[in-house]
């Protein structure tokens, strides 16, 4: 291993060949959506980036014989380790080519940096959080991944397994070929529900953004509180979310269930402006003109293709027909009309009530992720 260097990354420069790295992993994977620069600049700024407000994240870059070969990130969330009486540290954003030995080189420097934080525990890949992107990808390699999910070489596996992490939870991405399928098995779970379903079913005011992501704020930390990597979104992070996916956003996309002035469950969905982004290379710009942004904005509310991000209830009103109420909308309104189809991720593999609920309006479950954890020695 004397050959590998694995360094901390410090300057501009570096931040920009750790974000560029992937490019090379990449060149020959056809299902690959080329991340947008100036995102994952903003997503790793320390001064700007919300998650730093209360937690930590370091970045490394592996090199072998000077040539970067792999890289990886290092975070802390203290809030996570309070909520679940914890004292796990997380690895995201990992690259790196097919060697285990420099994969090796890699986790055990951000082990290192966890280690010296008194963590006991690394777990991975999660990018800061399960707010954000996060999971390996294990199978449905040739589909090209959706906005905001990940992808990954079918090697990173065997990388990961080879250096002592095992399965802590498999997540579940769901496709609907046939939305007008969806529809009619909804339509009939909708008429069991009718008579006894309290709430009112409205799409998201989109000129009061602020207001209308602080109520998908407080569904979304009561409705998720008791899941598996669970951890509430701050006021600061769900500002920031807002504010990168506003432009976005599409009337019709965004679904709130409320009973009385109190909001009870939300559905959003996106369109997949990954489709978008392949032909964009990483950047907005060409020739010094906006081309990409323009393209983005004028080609969002023609995109057919998109992803159910997030659909809660709140526990106590789950058999109420709020959850089967909010997918009719989302499938009836948002994609059979527009003549989209989609993905619905992600689920946890043990949240059989949502599984079993959508197999049975026909959704295919096509890819699964995987979290990863690792005891440290002291």
């Amino acid at each position: 291993m004397s050959n590998i260097e694995i360094s901390e990354v410090g300057s501009r420069h570096e931040r920009n060949a750790f974000i560029k790295f992937p490019w090379r992993v990449y060149a020959n994977d056809p299902a690959w959506v080329p991340p947008l620069i100036i995102e994952r600049k903003a997503f790793l700024d320390r001064k700007h980036h919300p998650f730093y407000r209360h937690g930590n994240a370091v970045l490394f870059l592996g090199r072998q014989n000077g040539e970067i070969v792999g890289r990886i990130m290092a975070s802390d969330d203290p809030n996570y380790n309070a909520l679940h009486q914890s004292n796990v540290g997380c690895f995201g954003l990992f690259e790196c080519i097919n060697d285990r030995v420099v994969a090796a080189a890699l986790f055990e420097r951000a082990a290192s940096w966890l280690r010296e934080k008194g963590r006991t525990e690394i777990m991975g890949p999660i990018d800061y959080s399960t707010n954000y992107v996060c999971g390996l990808l294990i199978d449905g390699f040739q589909f090209p991944p959706t906005i905001l999910t990940a992808h990954n070489p079918p090697y990173y596996r065997d990388l990961i397994e080879s250096c002592g992490f095992t399965k802590a939870k498999d997540w579940y991405a769901w496709w609907f070929a046939d939305p007008a399928k969806a529809v009619t098995q909804l339509r009939r779970l909708a008429a069991r529900f009718k008579t006894r379903c309290p709430a009112t079913i409205r799409s998201a005011n989109l000129r009061n953004l602020r207001d209308e992501s602080r109520r998908l704020r407080q569904i979304y930390n009561q409705a998720w509180e008791k899941n598996w990597g669970f951890v509430p979104f701050t006021t600061a992070e769900i500002e920031f979310m807002t504010n990168e996916l506003k432009p976005l956003l599409v009337p019709e996309f965004a679904w709130i269930a409320e009973i009385g002035n109190e909001p009870v469950g939300f559905t959003l969905c996106l369109p997949d402006i990954n489709i978008i982004l392949t032909q964009l290379n990483g950047r907005l710009t060409r020739f010094g003109l906006p081309i990409g942004l323009i393209k983005l904005l004028l080609y969002k509310r023609r995109v057919r293709k998109g992803r159910l991000i997030a659909l809660g209830v709140i526990e106590k009103y789950r058999r109420a027909g709020i959850a089967e109420m909010l997918v009719l909308r989302v499938m009836e309104e948002t994609m059979v009309k527009r003549g989209i189809t989609g993905e619905l991720s992600m689920t946890l593999e043990d949240n059989f009530m949502i599984n079993r609920f959508l197999e049975a309006i026909g959704a295919d479950r096509y890819k699964t992720y995987r979290i990863y954890r690792k005891q440290l020695p002291c």
